[in-house]
This record gives C-alpha cells, sequence and structure tokens, in this order.
C-alpha cells in the first residue's frame, strides 16, 4: 500500500495560542513538509485547491512545481483539481510541466469540489455543476491519450486539430476520480476505469464499504476488471507519540476549521465528546499514538482493499513543528510497520 499525506495549505489563527502564519510562510511550511516526507519515504504528497481566504493554495500545479524541484522520489499530486470550473486544456498543460520539472512524478486527483467558489469565480452555472464536471473530464482524458486533439462539447469552443504541449514524461499521467460519497461519482468512475480516491471525513468507515463496491461492480460491467483498480482513501489524522497529546493538538484546530465550514453548510457544531468518539477504533479519525494509527490504517485496509492511503494532518492551523513530527511518525514508524503487515 501506498501511504502519503494530503493538505489543503490552511490558514488562519490558531484557536488557542492566536498563532497565524502568513501566506508566504504557509507556502514555505508546505515546500518543508514535501521534502521531510520524502526524505523518510512516503509515497505521495497532494495539494488541494480552494479560492477563499482560509487556505493558500489555489494553483496545485505552481506549488508542487515548487516542491518538485527539492524532492527526488514522492508523488507530486492535486487533491482535487476543481475540473468543473477549470479548462482541462490548460490542466493538463500545467501537469504535463509538472511532470517534466519532477521528472515523471505528476498525478491528478480531478473532482466536482466540495467548495463552489470556483464557479462564479470563473463564471460557471453551479447549475451545470455535475454536466462541467463530466464533459471536462472527458476531454482531459482524450488529451492525456492524444497528443493532437479535434474535440467539441457544451461549455469550451471546440478545437480542431490542435496539438497540446508539452508532452508528459509518463505515457500516462495517472488521473484519479475524487469522490465524497455520492453514488454516481462512483459508477463513473468504474464505468471509466479510472482509480478512485475517497474522502472519510466523518461517520463511520464502514458505511462506505458499500460504496468501493458499486464502484468495482460499475468496473466490472464495463470490462475494468474492478478488483485490479486502484483505491485511495483519504482521511483526516495525526500522529504523537501520546495518544492524549495527539488528541490534544489535533482537536483545536480541526473543530475551528469544521465548525466554520460547518457554519456555512448548517451542520452541527463539532464538540469534543463528537471529537472523542470519533476516534474509536470504528471512527473515522486516524489520530493518536504510531500504534493506534498503524490499526486503523490496517483496518482500513481489511474494509476496502485499497492500494493507498492518504492522511490529512494539517486541518486546521495545527502548529508546524507538531505537524512536522506528526509527518515524521507516520514515515519512520507507521509506514513501515503497515508495509510490514501488509507483506506478512
Amino acid at each position: 500500500m501506498e501511504i502519503g499525506v494530503c493538505t489543503f495549505g490552511d490558514l488562519g489563527e490558531h484557536p488557542v495560542s492566536g498563532d497565524a502564519a502568513s501566506p508566504a510562510e504557509r507556502i514555505a511550511q508546505l515546500i518543508d513538509e514535501a521534502v521531510r516526507a520524502d526524505e523518510i519515504g512516503l509515497d505521495v504528497f497532494a495539494v488541494g485547491e480552494h479560492h477563499r481566504r482560509d487556505y493558500v493554495v489555489s494553483a496545485p500545479a505552481v506549488v508542487l512545481s515548487a516542491m518538485a524541484a527539492r524532492t527526488r522520489r514522492i508523488r507530486l499530486s492535486s487533491a482535487v483539481t476543481v475540473l468543473g470550473s477549470d479548462d482541462p486544456v490548460r490542466v493538463f498543460e500545467e501537469f504535463a510541466t509538472l511532470d517534466l520539472v519532477s521528472g515523471g512524478r505528476a498525478e491528478i486527483m480531478a473532482g466536482r469540489g466540495s467548495f463552489i467558489e470556483s464557479f462564479p469565480l470563473f463564471g460557471y452555472d453551479l447549475d451545470d455543476y455535475d454536466a462541467l464536471f463530466a464533459e471536462k473530464l472527458a476531454l482531459l482524458l482524450r488529451l492525456r491519450e492524444q497528443e493532437t486533439v479535434t474535440w467539441s462539447g457544451r461549455f469550451r469552443a471546440a478545437i480542431d486539430e490542435r496539438g497540446v504541449y508539452p508532452r508528459p514524461v509518463q505515457p500516462h499521467i495517472p488521473i484519479w476520480v475524487a469522490v465524497g460519497g455520492t453514488p454516481a461519482s462512483a459508477l463513473r468512475a468504474g464505468s471509466m476505469g479510472l482509480p478512485l480516491a475517497l474522502a472519510i471525513i466523518g461517520g463511520e468507515p464502514a458505511r462506505f464499504v458499500p460504496f468501493i463496491e458499486m464502484y468495482r461492480a460499475s468496473a466490472d460491467q464495463a470490462g475494468h476488471h474492478g478488483d485490479r483498480l486502484p483505491v485511495a482513501i483519504n482521511c483526516h489524522g495525526f500522529i504523537a507519540d501520546d495518544a492524549a497529546h495527539a488528541a490534544d493538538v489535533f482537536y483545536a484546530p480541526y473543530a475551528s476549521a469544521m465548525n466554520r465550514i460547518g457554519a456555512e453548510r448548517g451542520w452541527a457544531p463539532t464538540t469534543r465528546g463528537q471529537f472523542d468518539q470519533m476516534l474509536a477504533p470504528s471512527g473515522s479519525l486516524l489520530v493518536g499514538t504510531p500504534d493506534d494509527v498503524t490499526e486503523k490504517i490496517l483496518s482500513l485496509h481489511r474494509l476496502f482493499g485499497n492500494t493507498r492511503l492518504l492522511l490529512q494532518m494539517g486541518v486546521g492551523p495545527v502548529p508546524h513543528d507538531e505537524l512536522m513530527r506528526s509527518l515524521e511518525l507516520l514515515g519512520t514508524v507507521v509506514a513501515p510497520a503497515v508495509r510490514e503487515a501488509l507483506a506478512a
């Protein structure tokens, strides 16, 4: 199993200390995190795309290219590229360039986006939310396959025998479909034979088992051998040498971020009691000691048979020194333990 991290580049004041990194400081921290993840043998570093004050990354390919220049082995992915409000030609060109800079380590995690700010920002109608993604995903896949493209659709000017450059190092840049639990999205990914990245940010992971089964069945029906397709599970989590310390460090930034988003969406506030329930063996948070998190990763693998696990540790303004320690433990203790257990 591949093990890595994903981040949105959260900004804002720490709810207890009041400390806050500037955008420039946060970008520098993200690059340091990627460099350390590469040094300690993690497999993937993924960066989200948002167009809001509380996240620093609106251009993942730019940030990932800065990381590529200072890393050697780790794969570099978006998490996600909000494809419905972007131009697939430009997305392909940017990630092909990242692939050249990185020596063939670029990936695209394409999603519809859980935030909607980019749609009015770039002049798209939210009524076309799903149709935009479906059409642009089809074009992105065409661009990956063909150097010279002829294409027409509803939402973009037609392309008539035009070359799209540069071409990447990899013959095919991996394109994952990222989903948050919408059955139609899983069915689409399966029918197209594309790898699936499932974000589990609440509830009990076991309730998503039918979702993955549906994805693999859809792939089988389309002749893509669903049991052979890569599946990634993306979870919130944090690691420390002491379980109580891990929970205490992670809770305040996590709750502040979730409550800020929840206020926009009508969710009930996150309480410490709810948070502690999600720390249970059957809960969605991978927070605790290296042993705790190792066992939860293995439990997820028993549920889903996933080939990749990405841990989102910087939910809210988690102190950078604590986050770097969590990253260290993931790469030097948890990942080797997981690999050893799966090999056995």
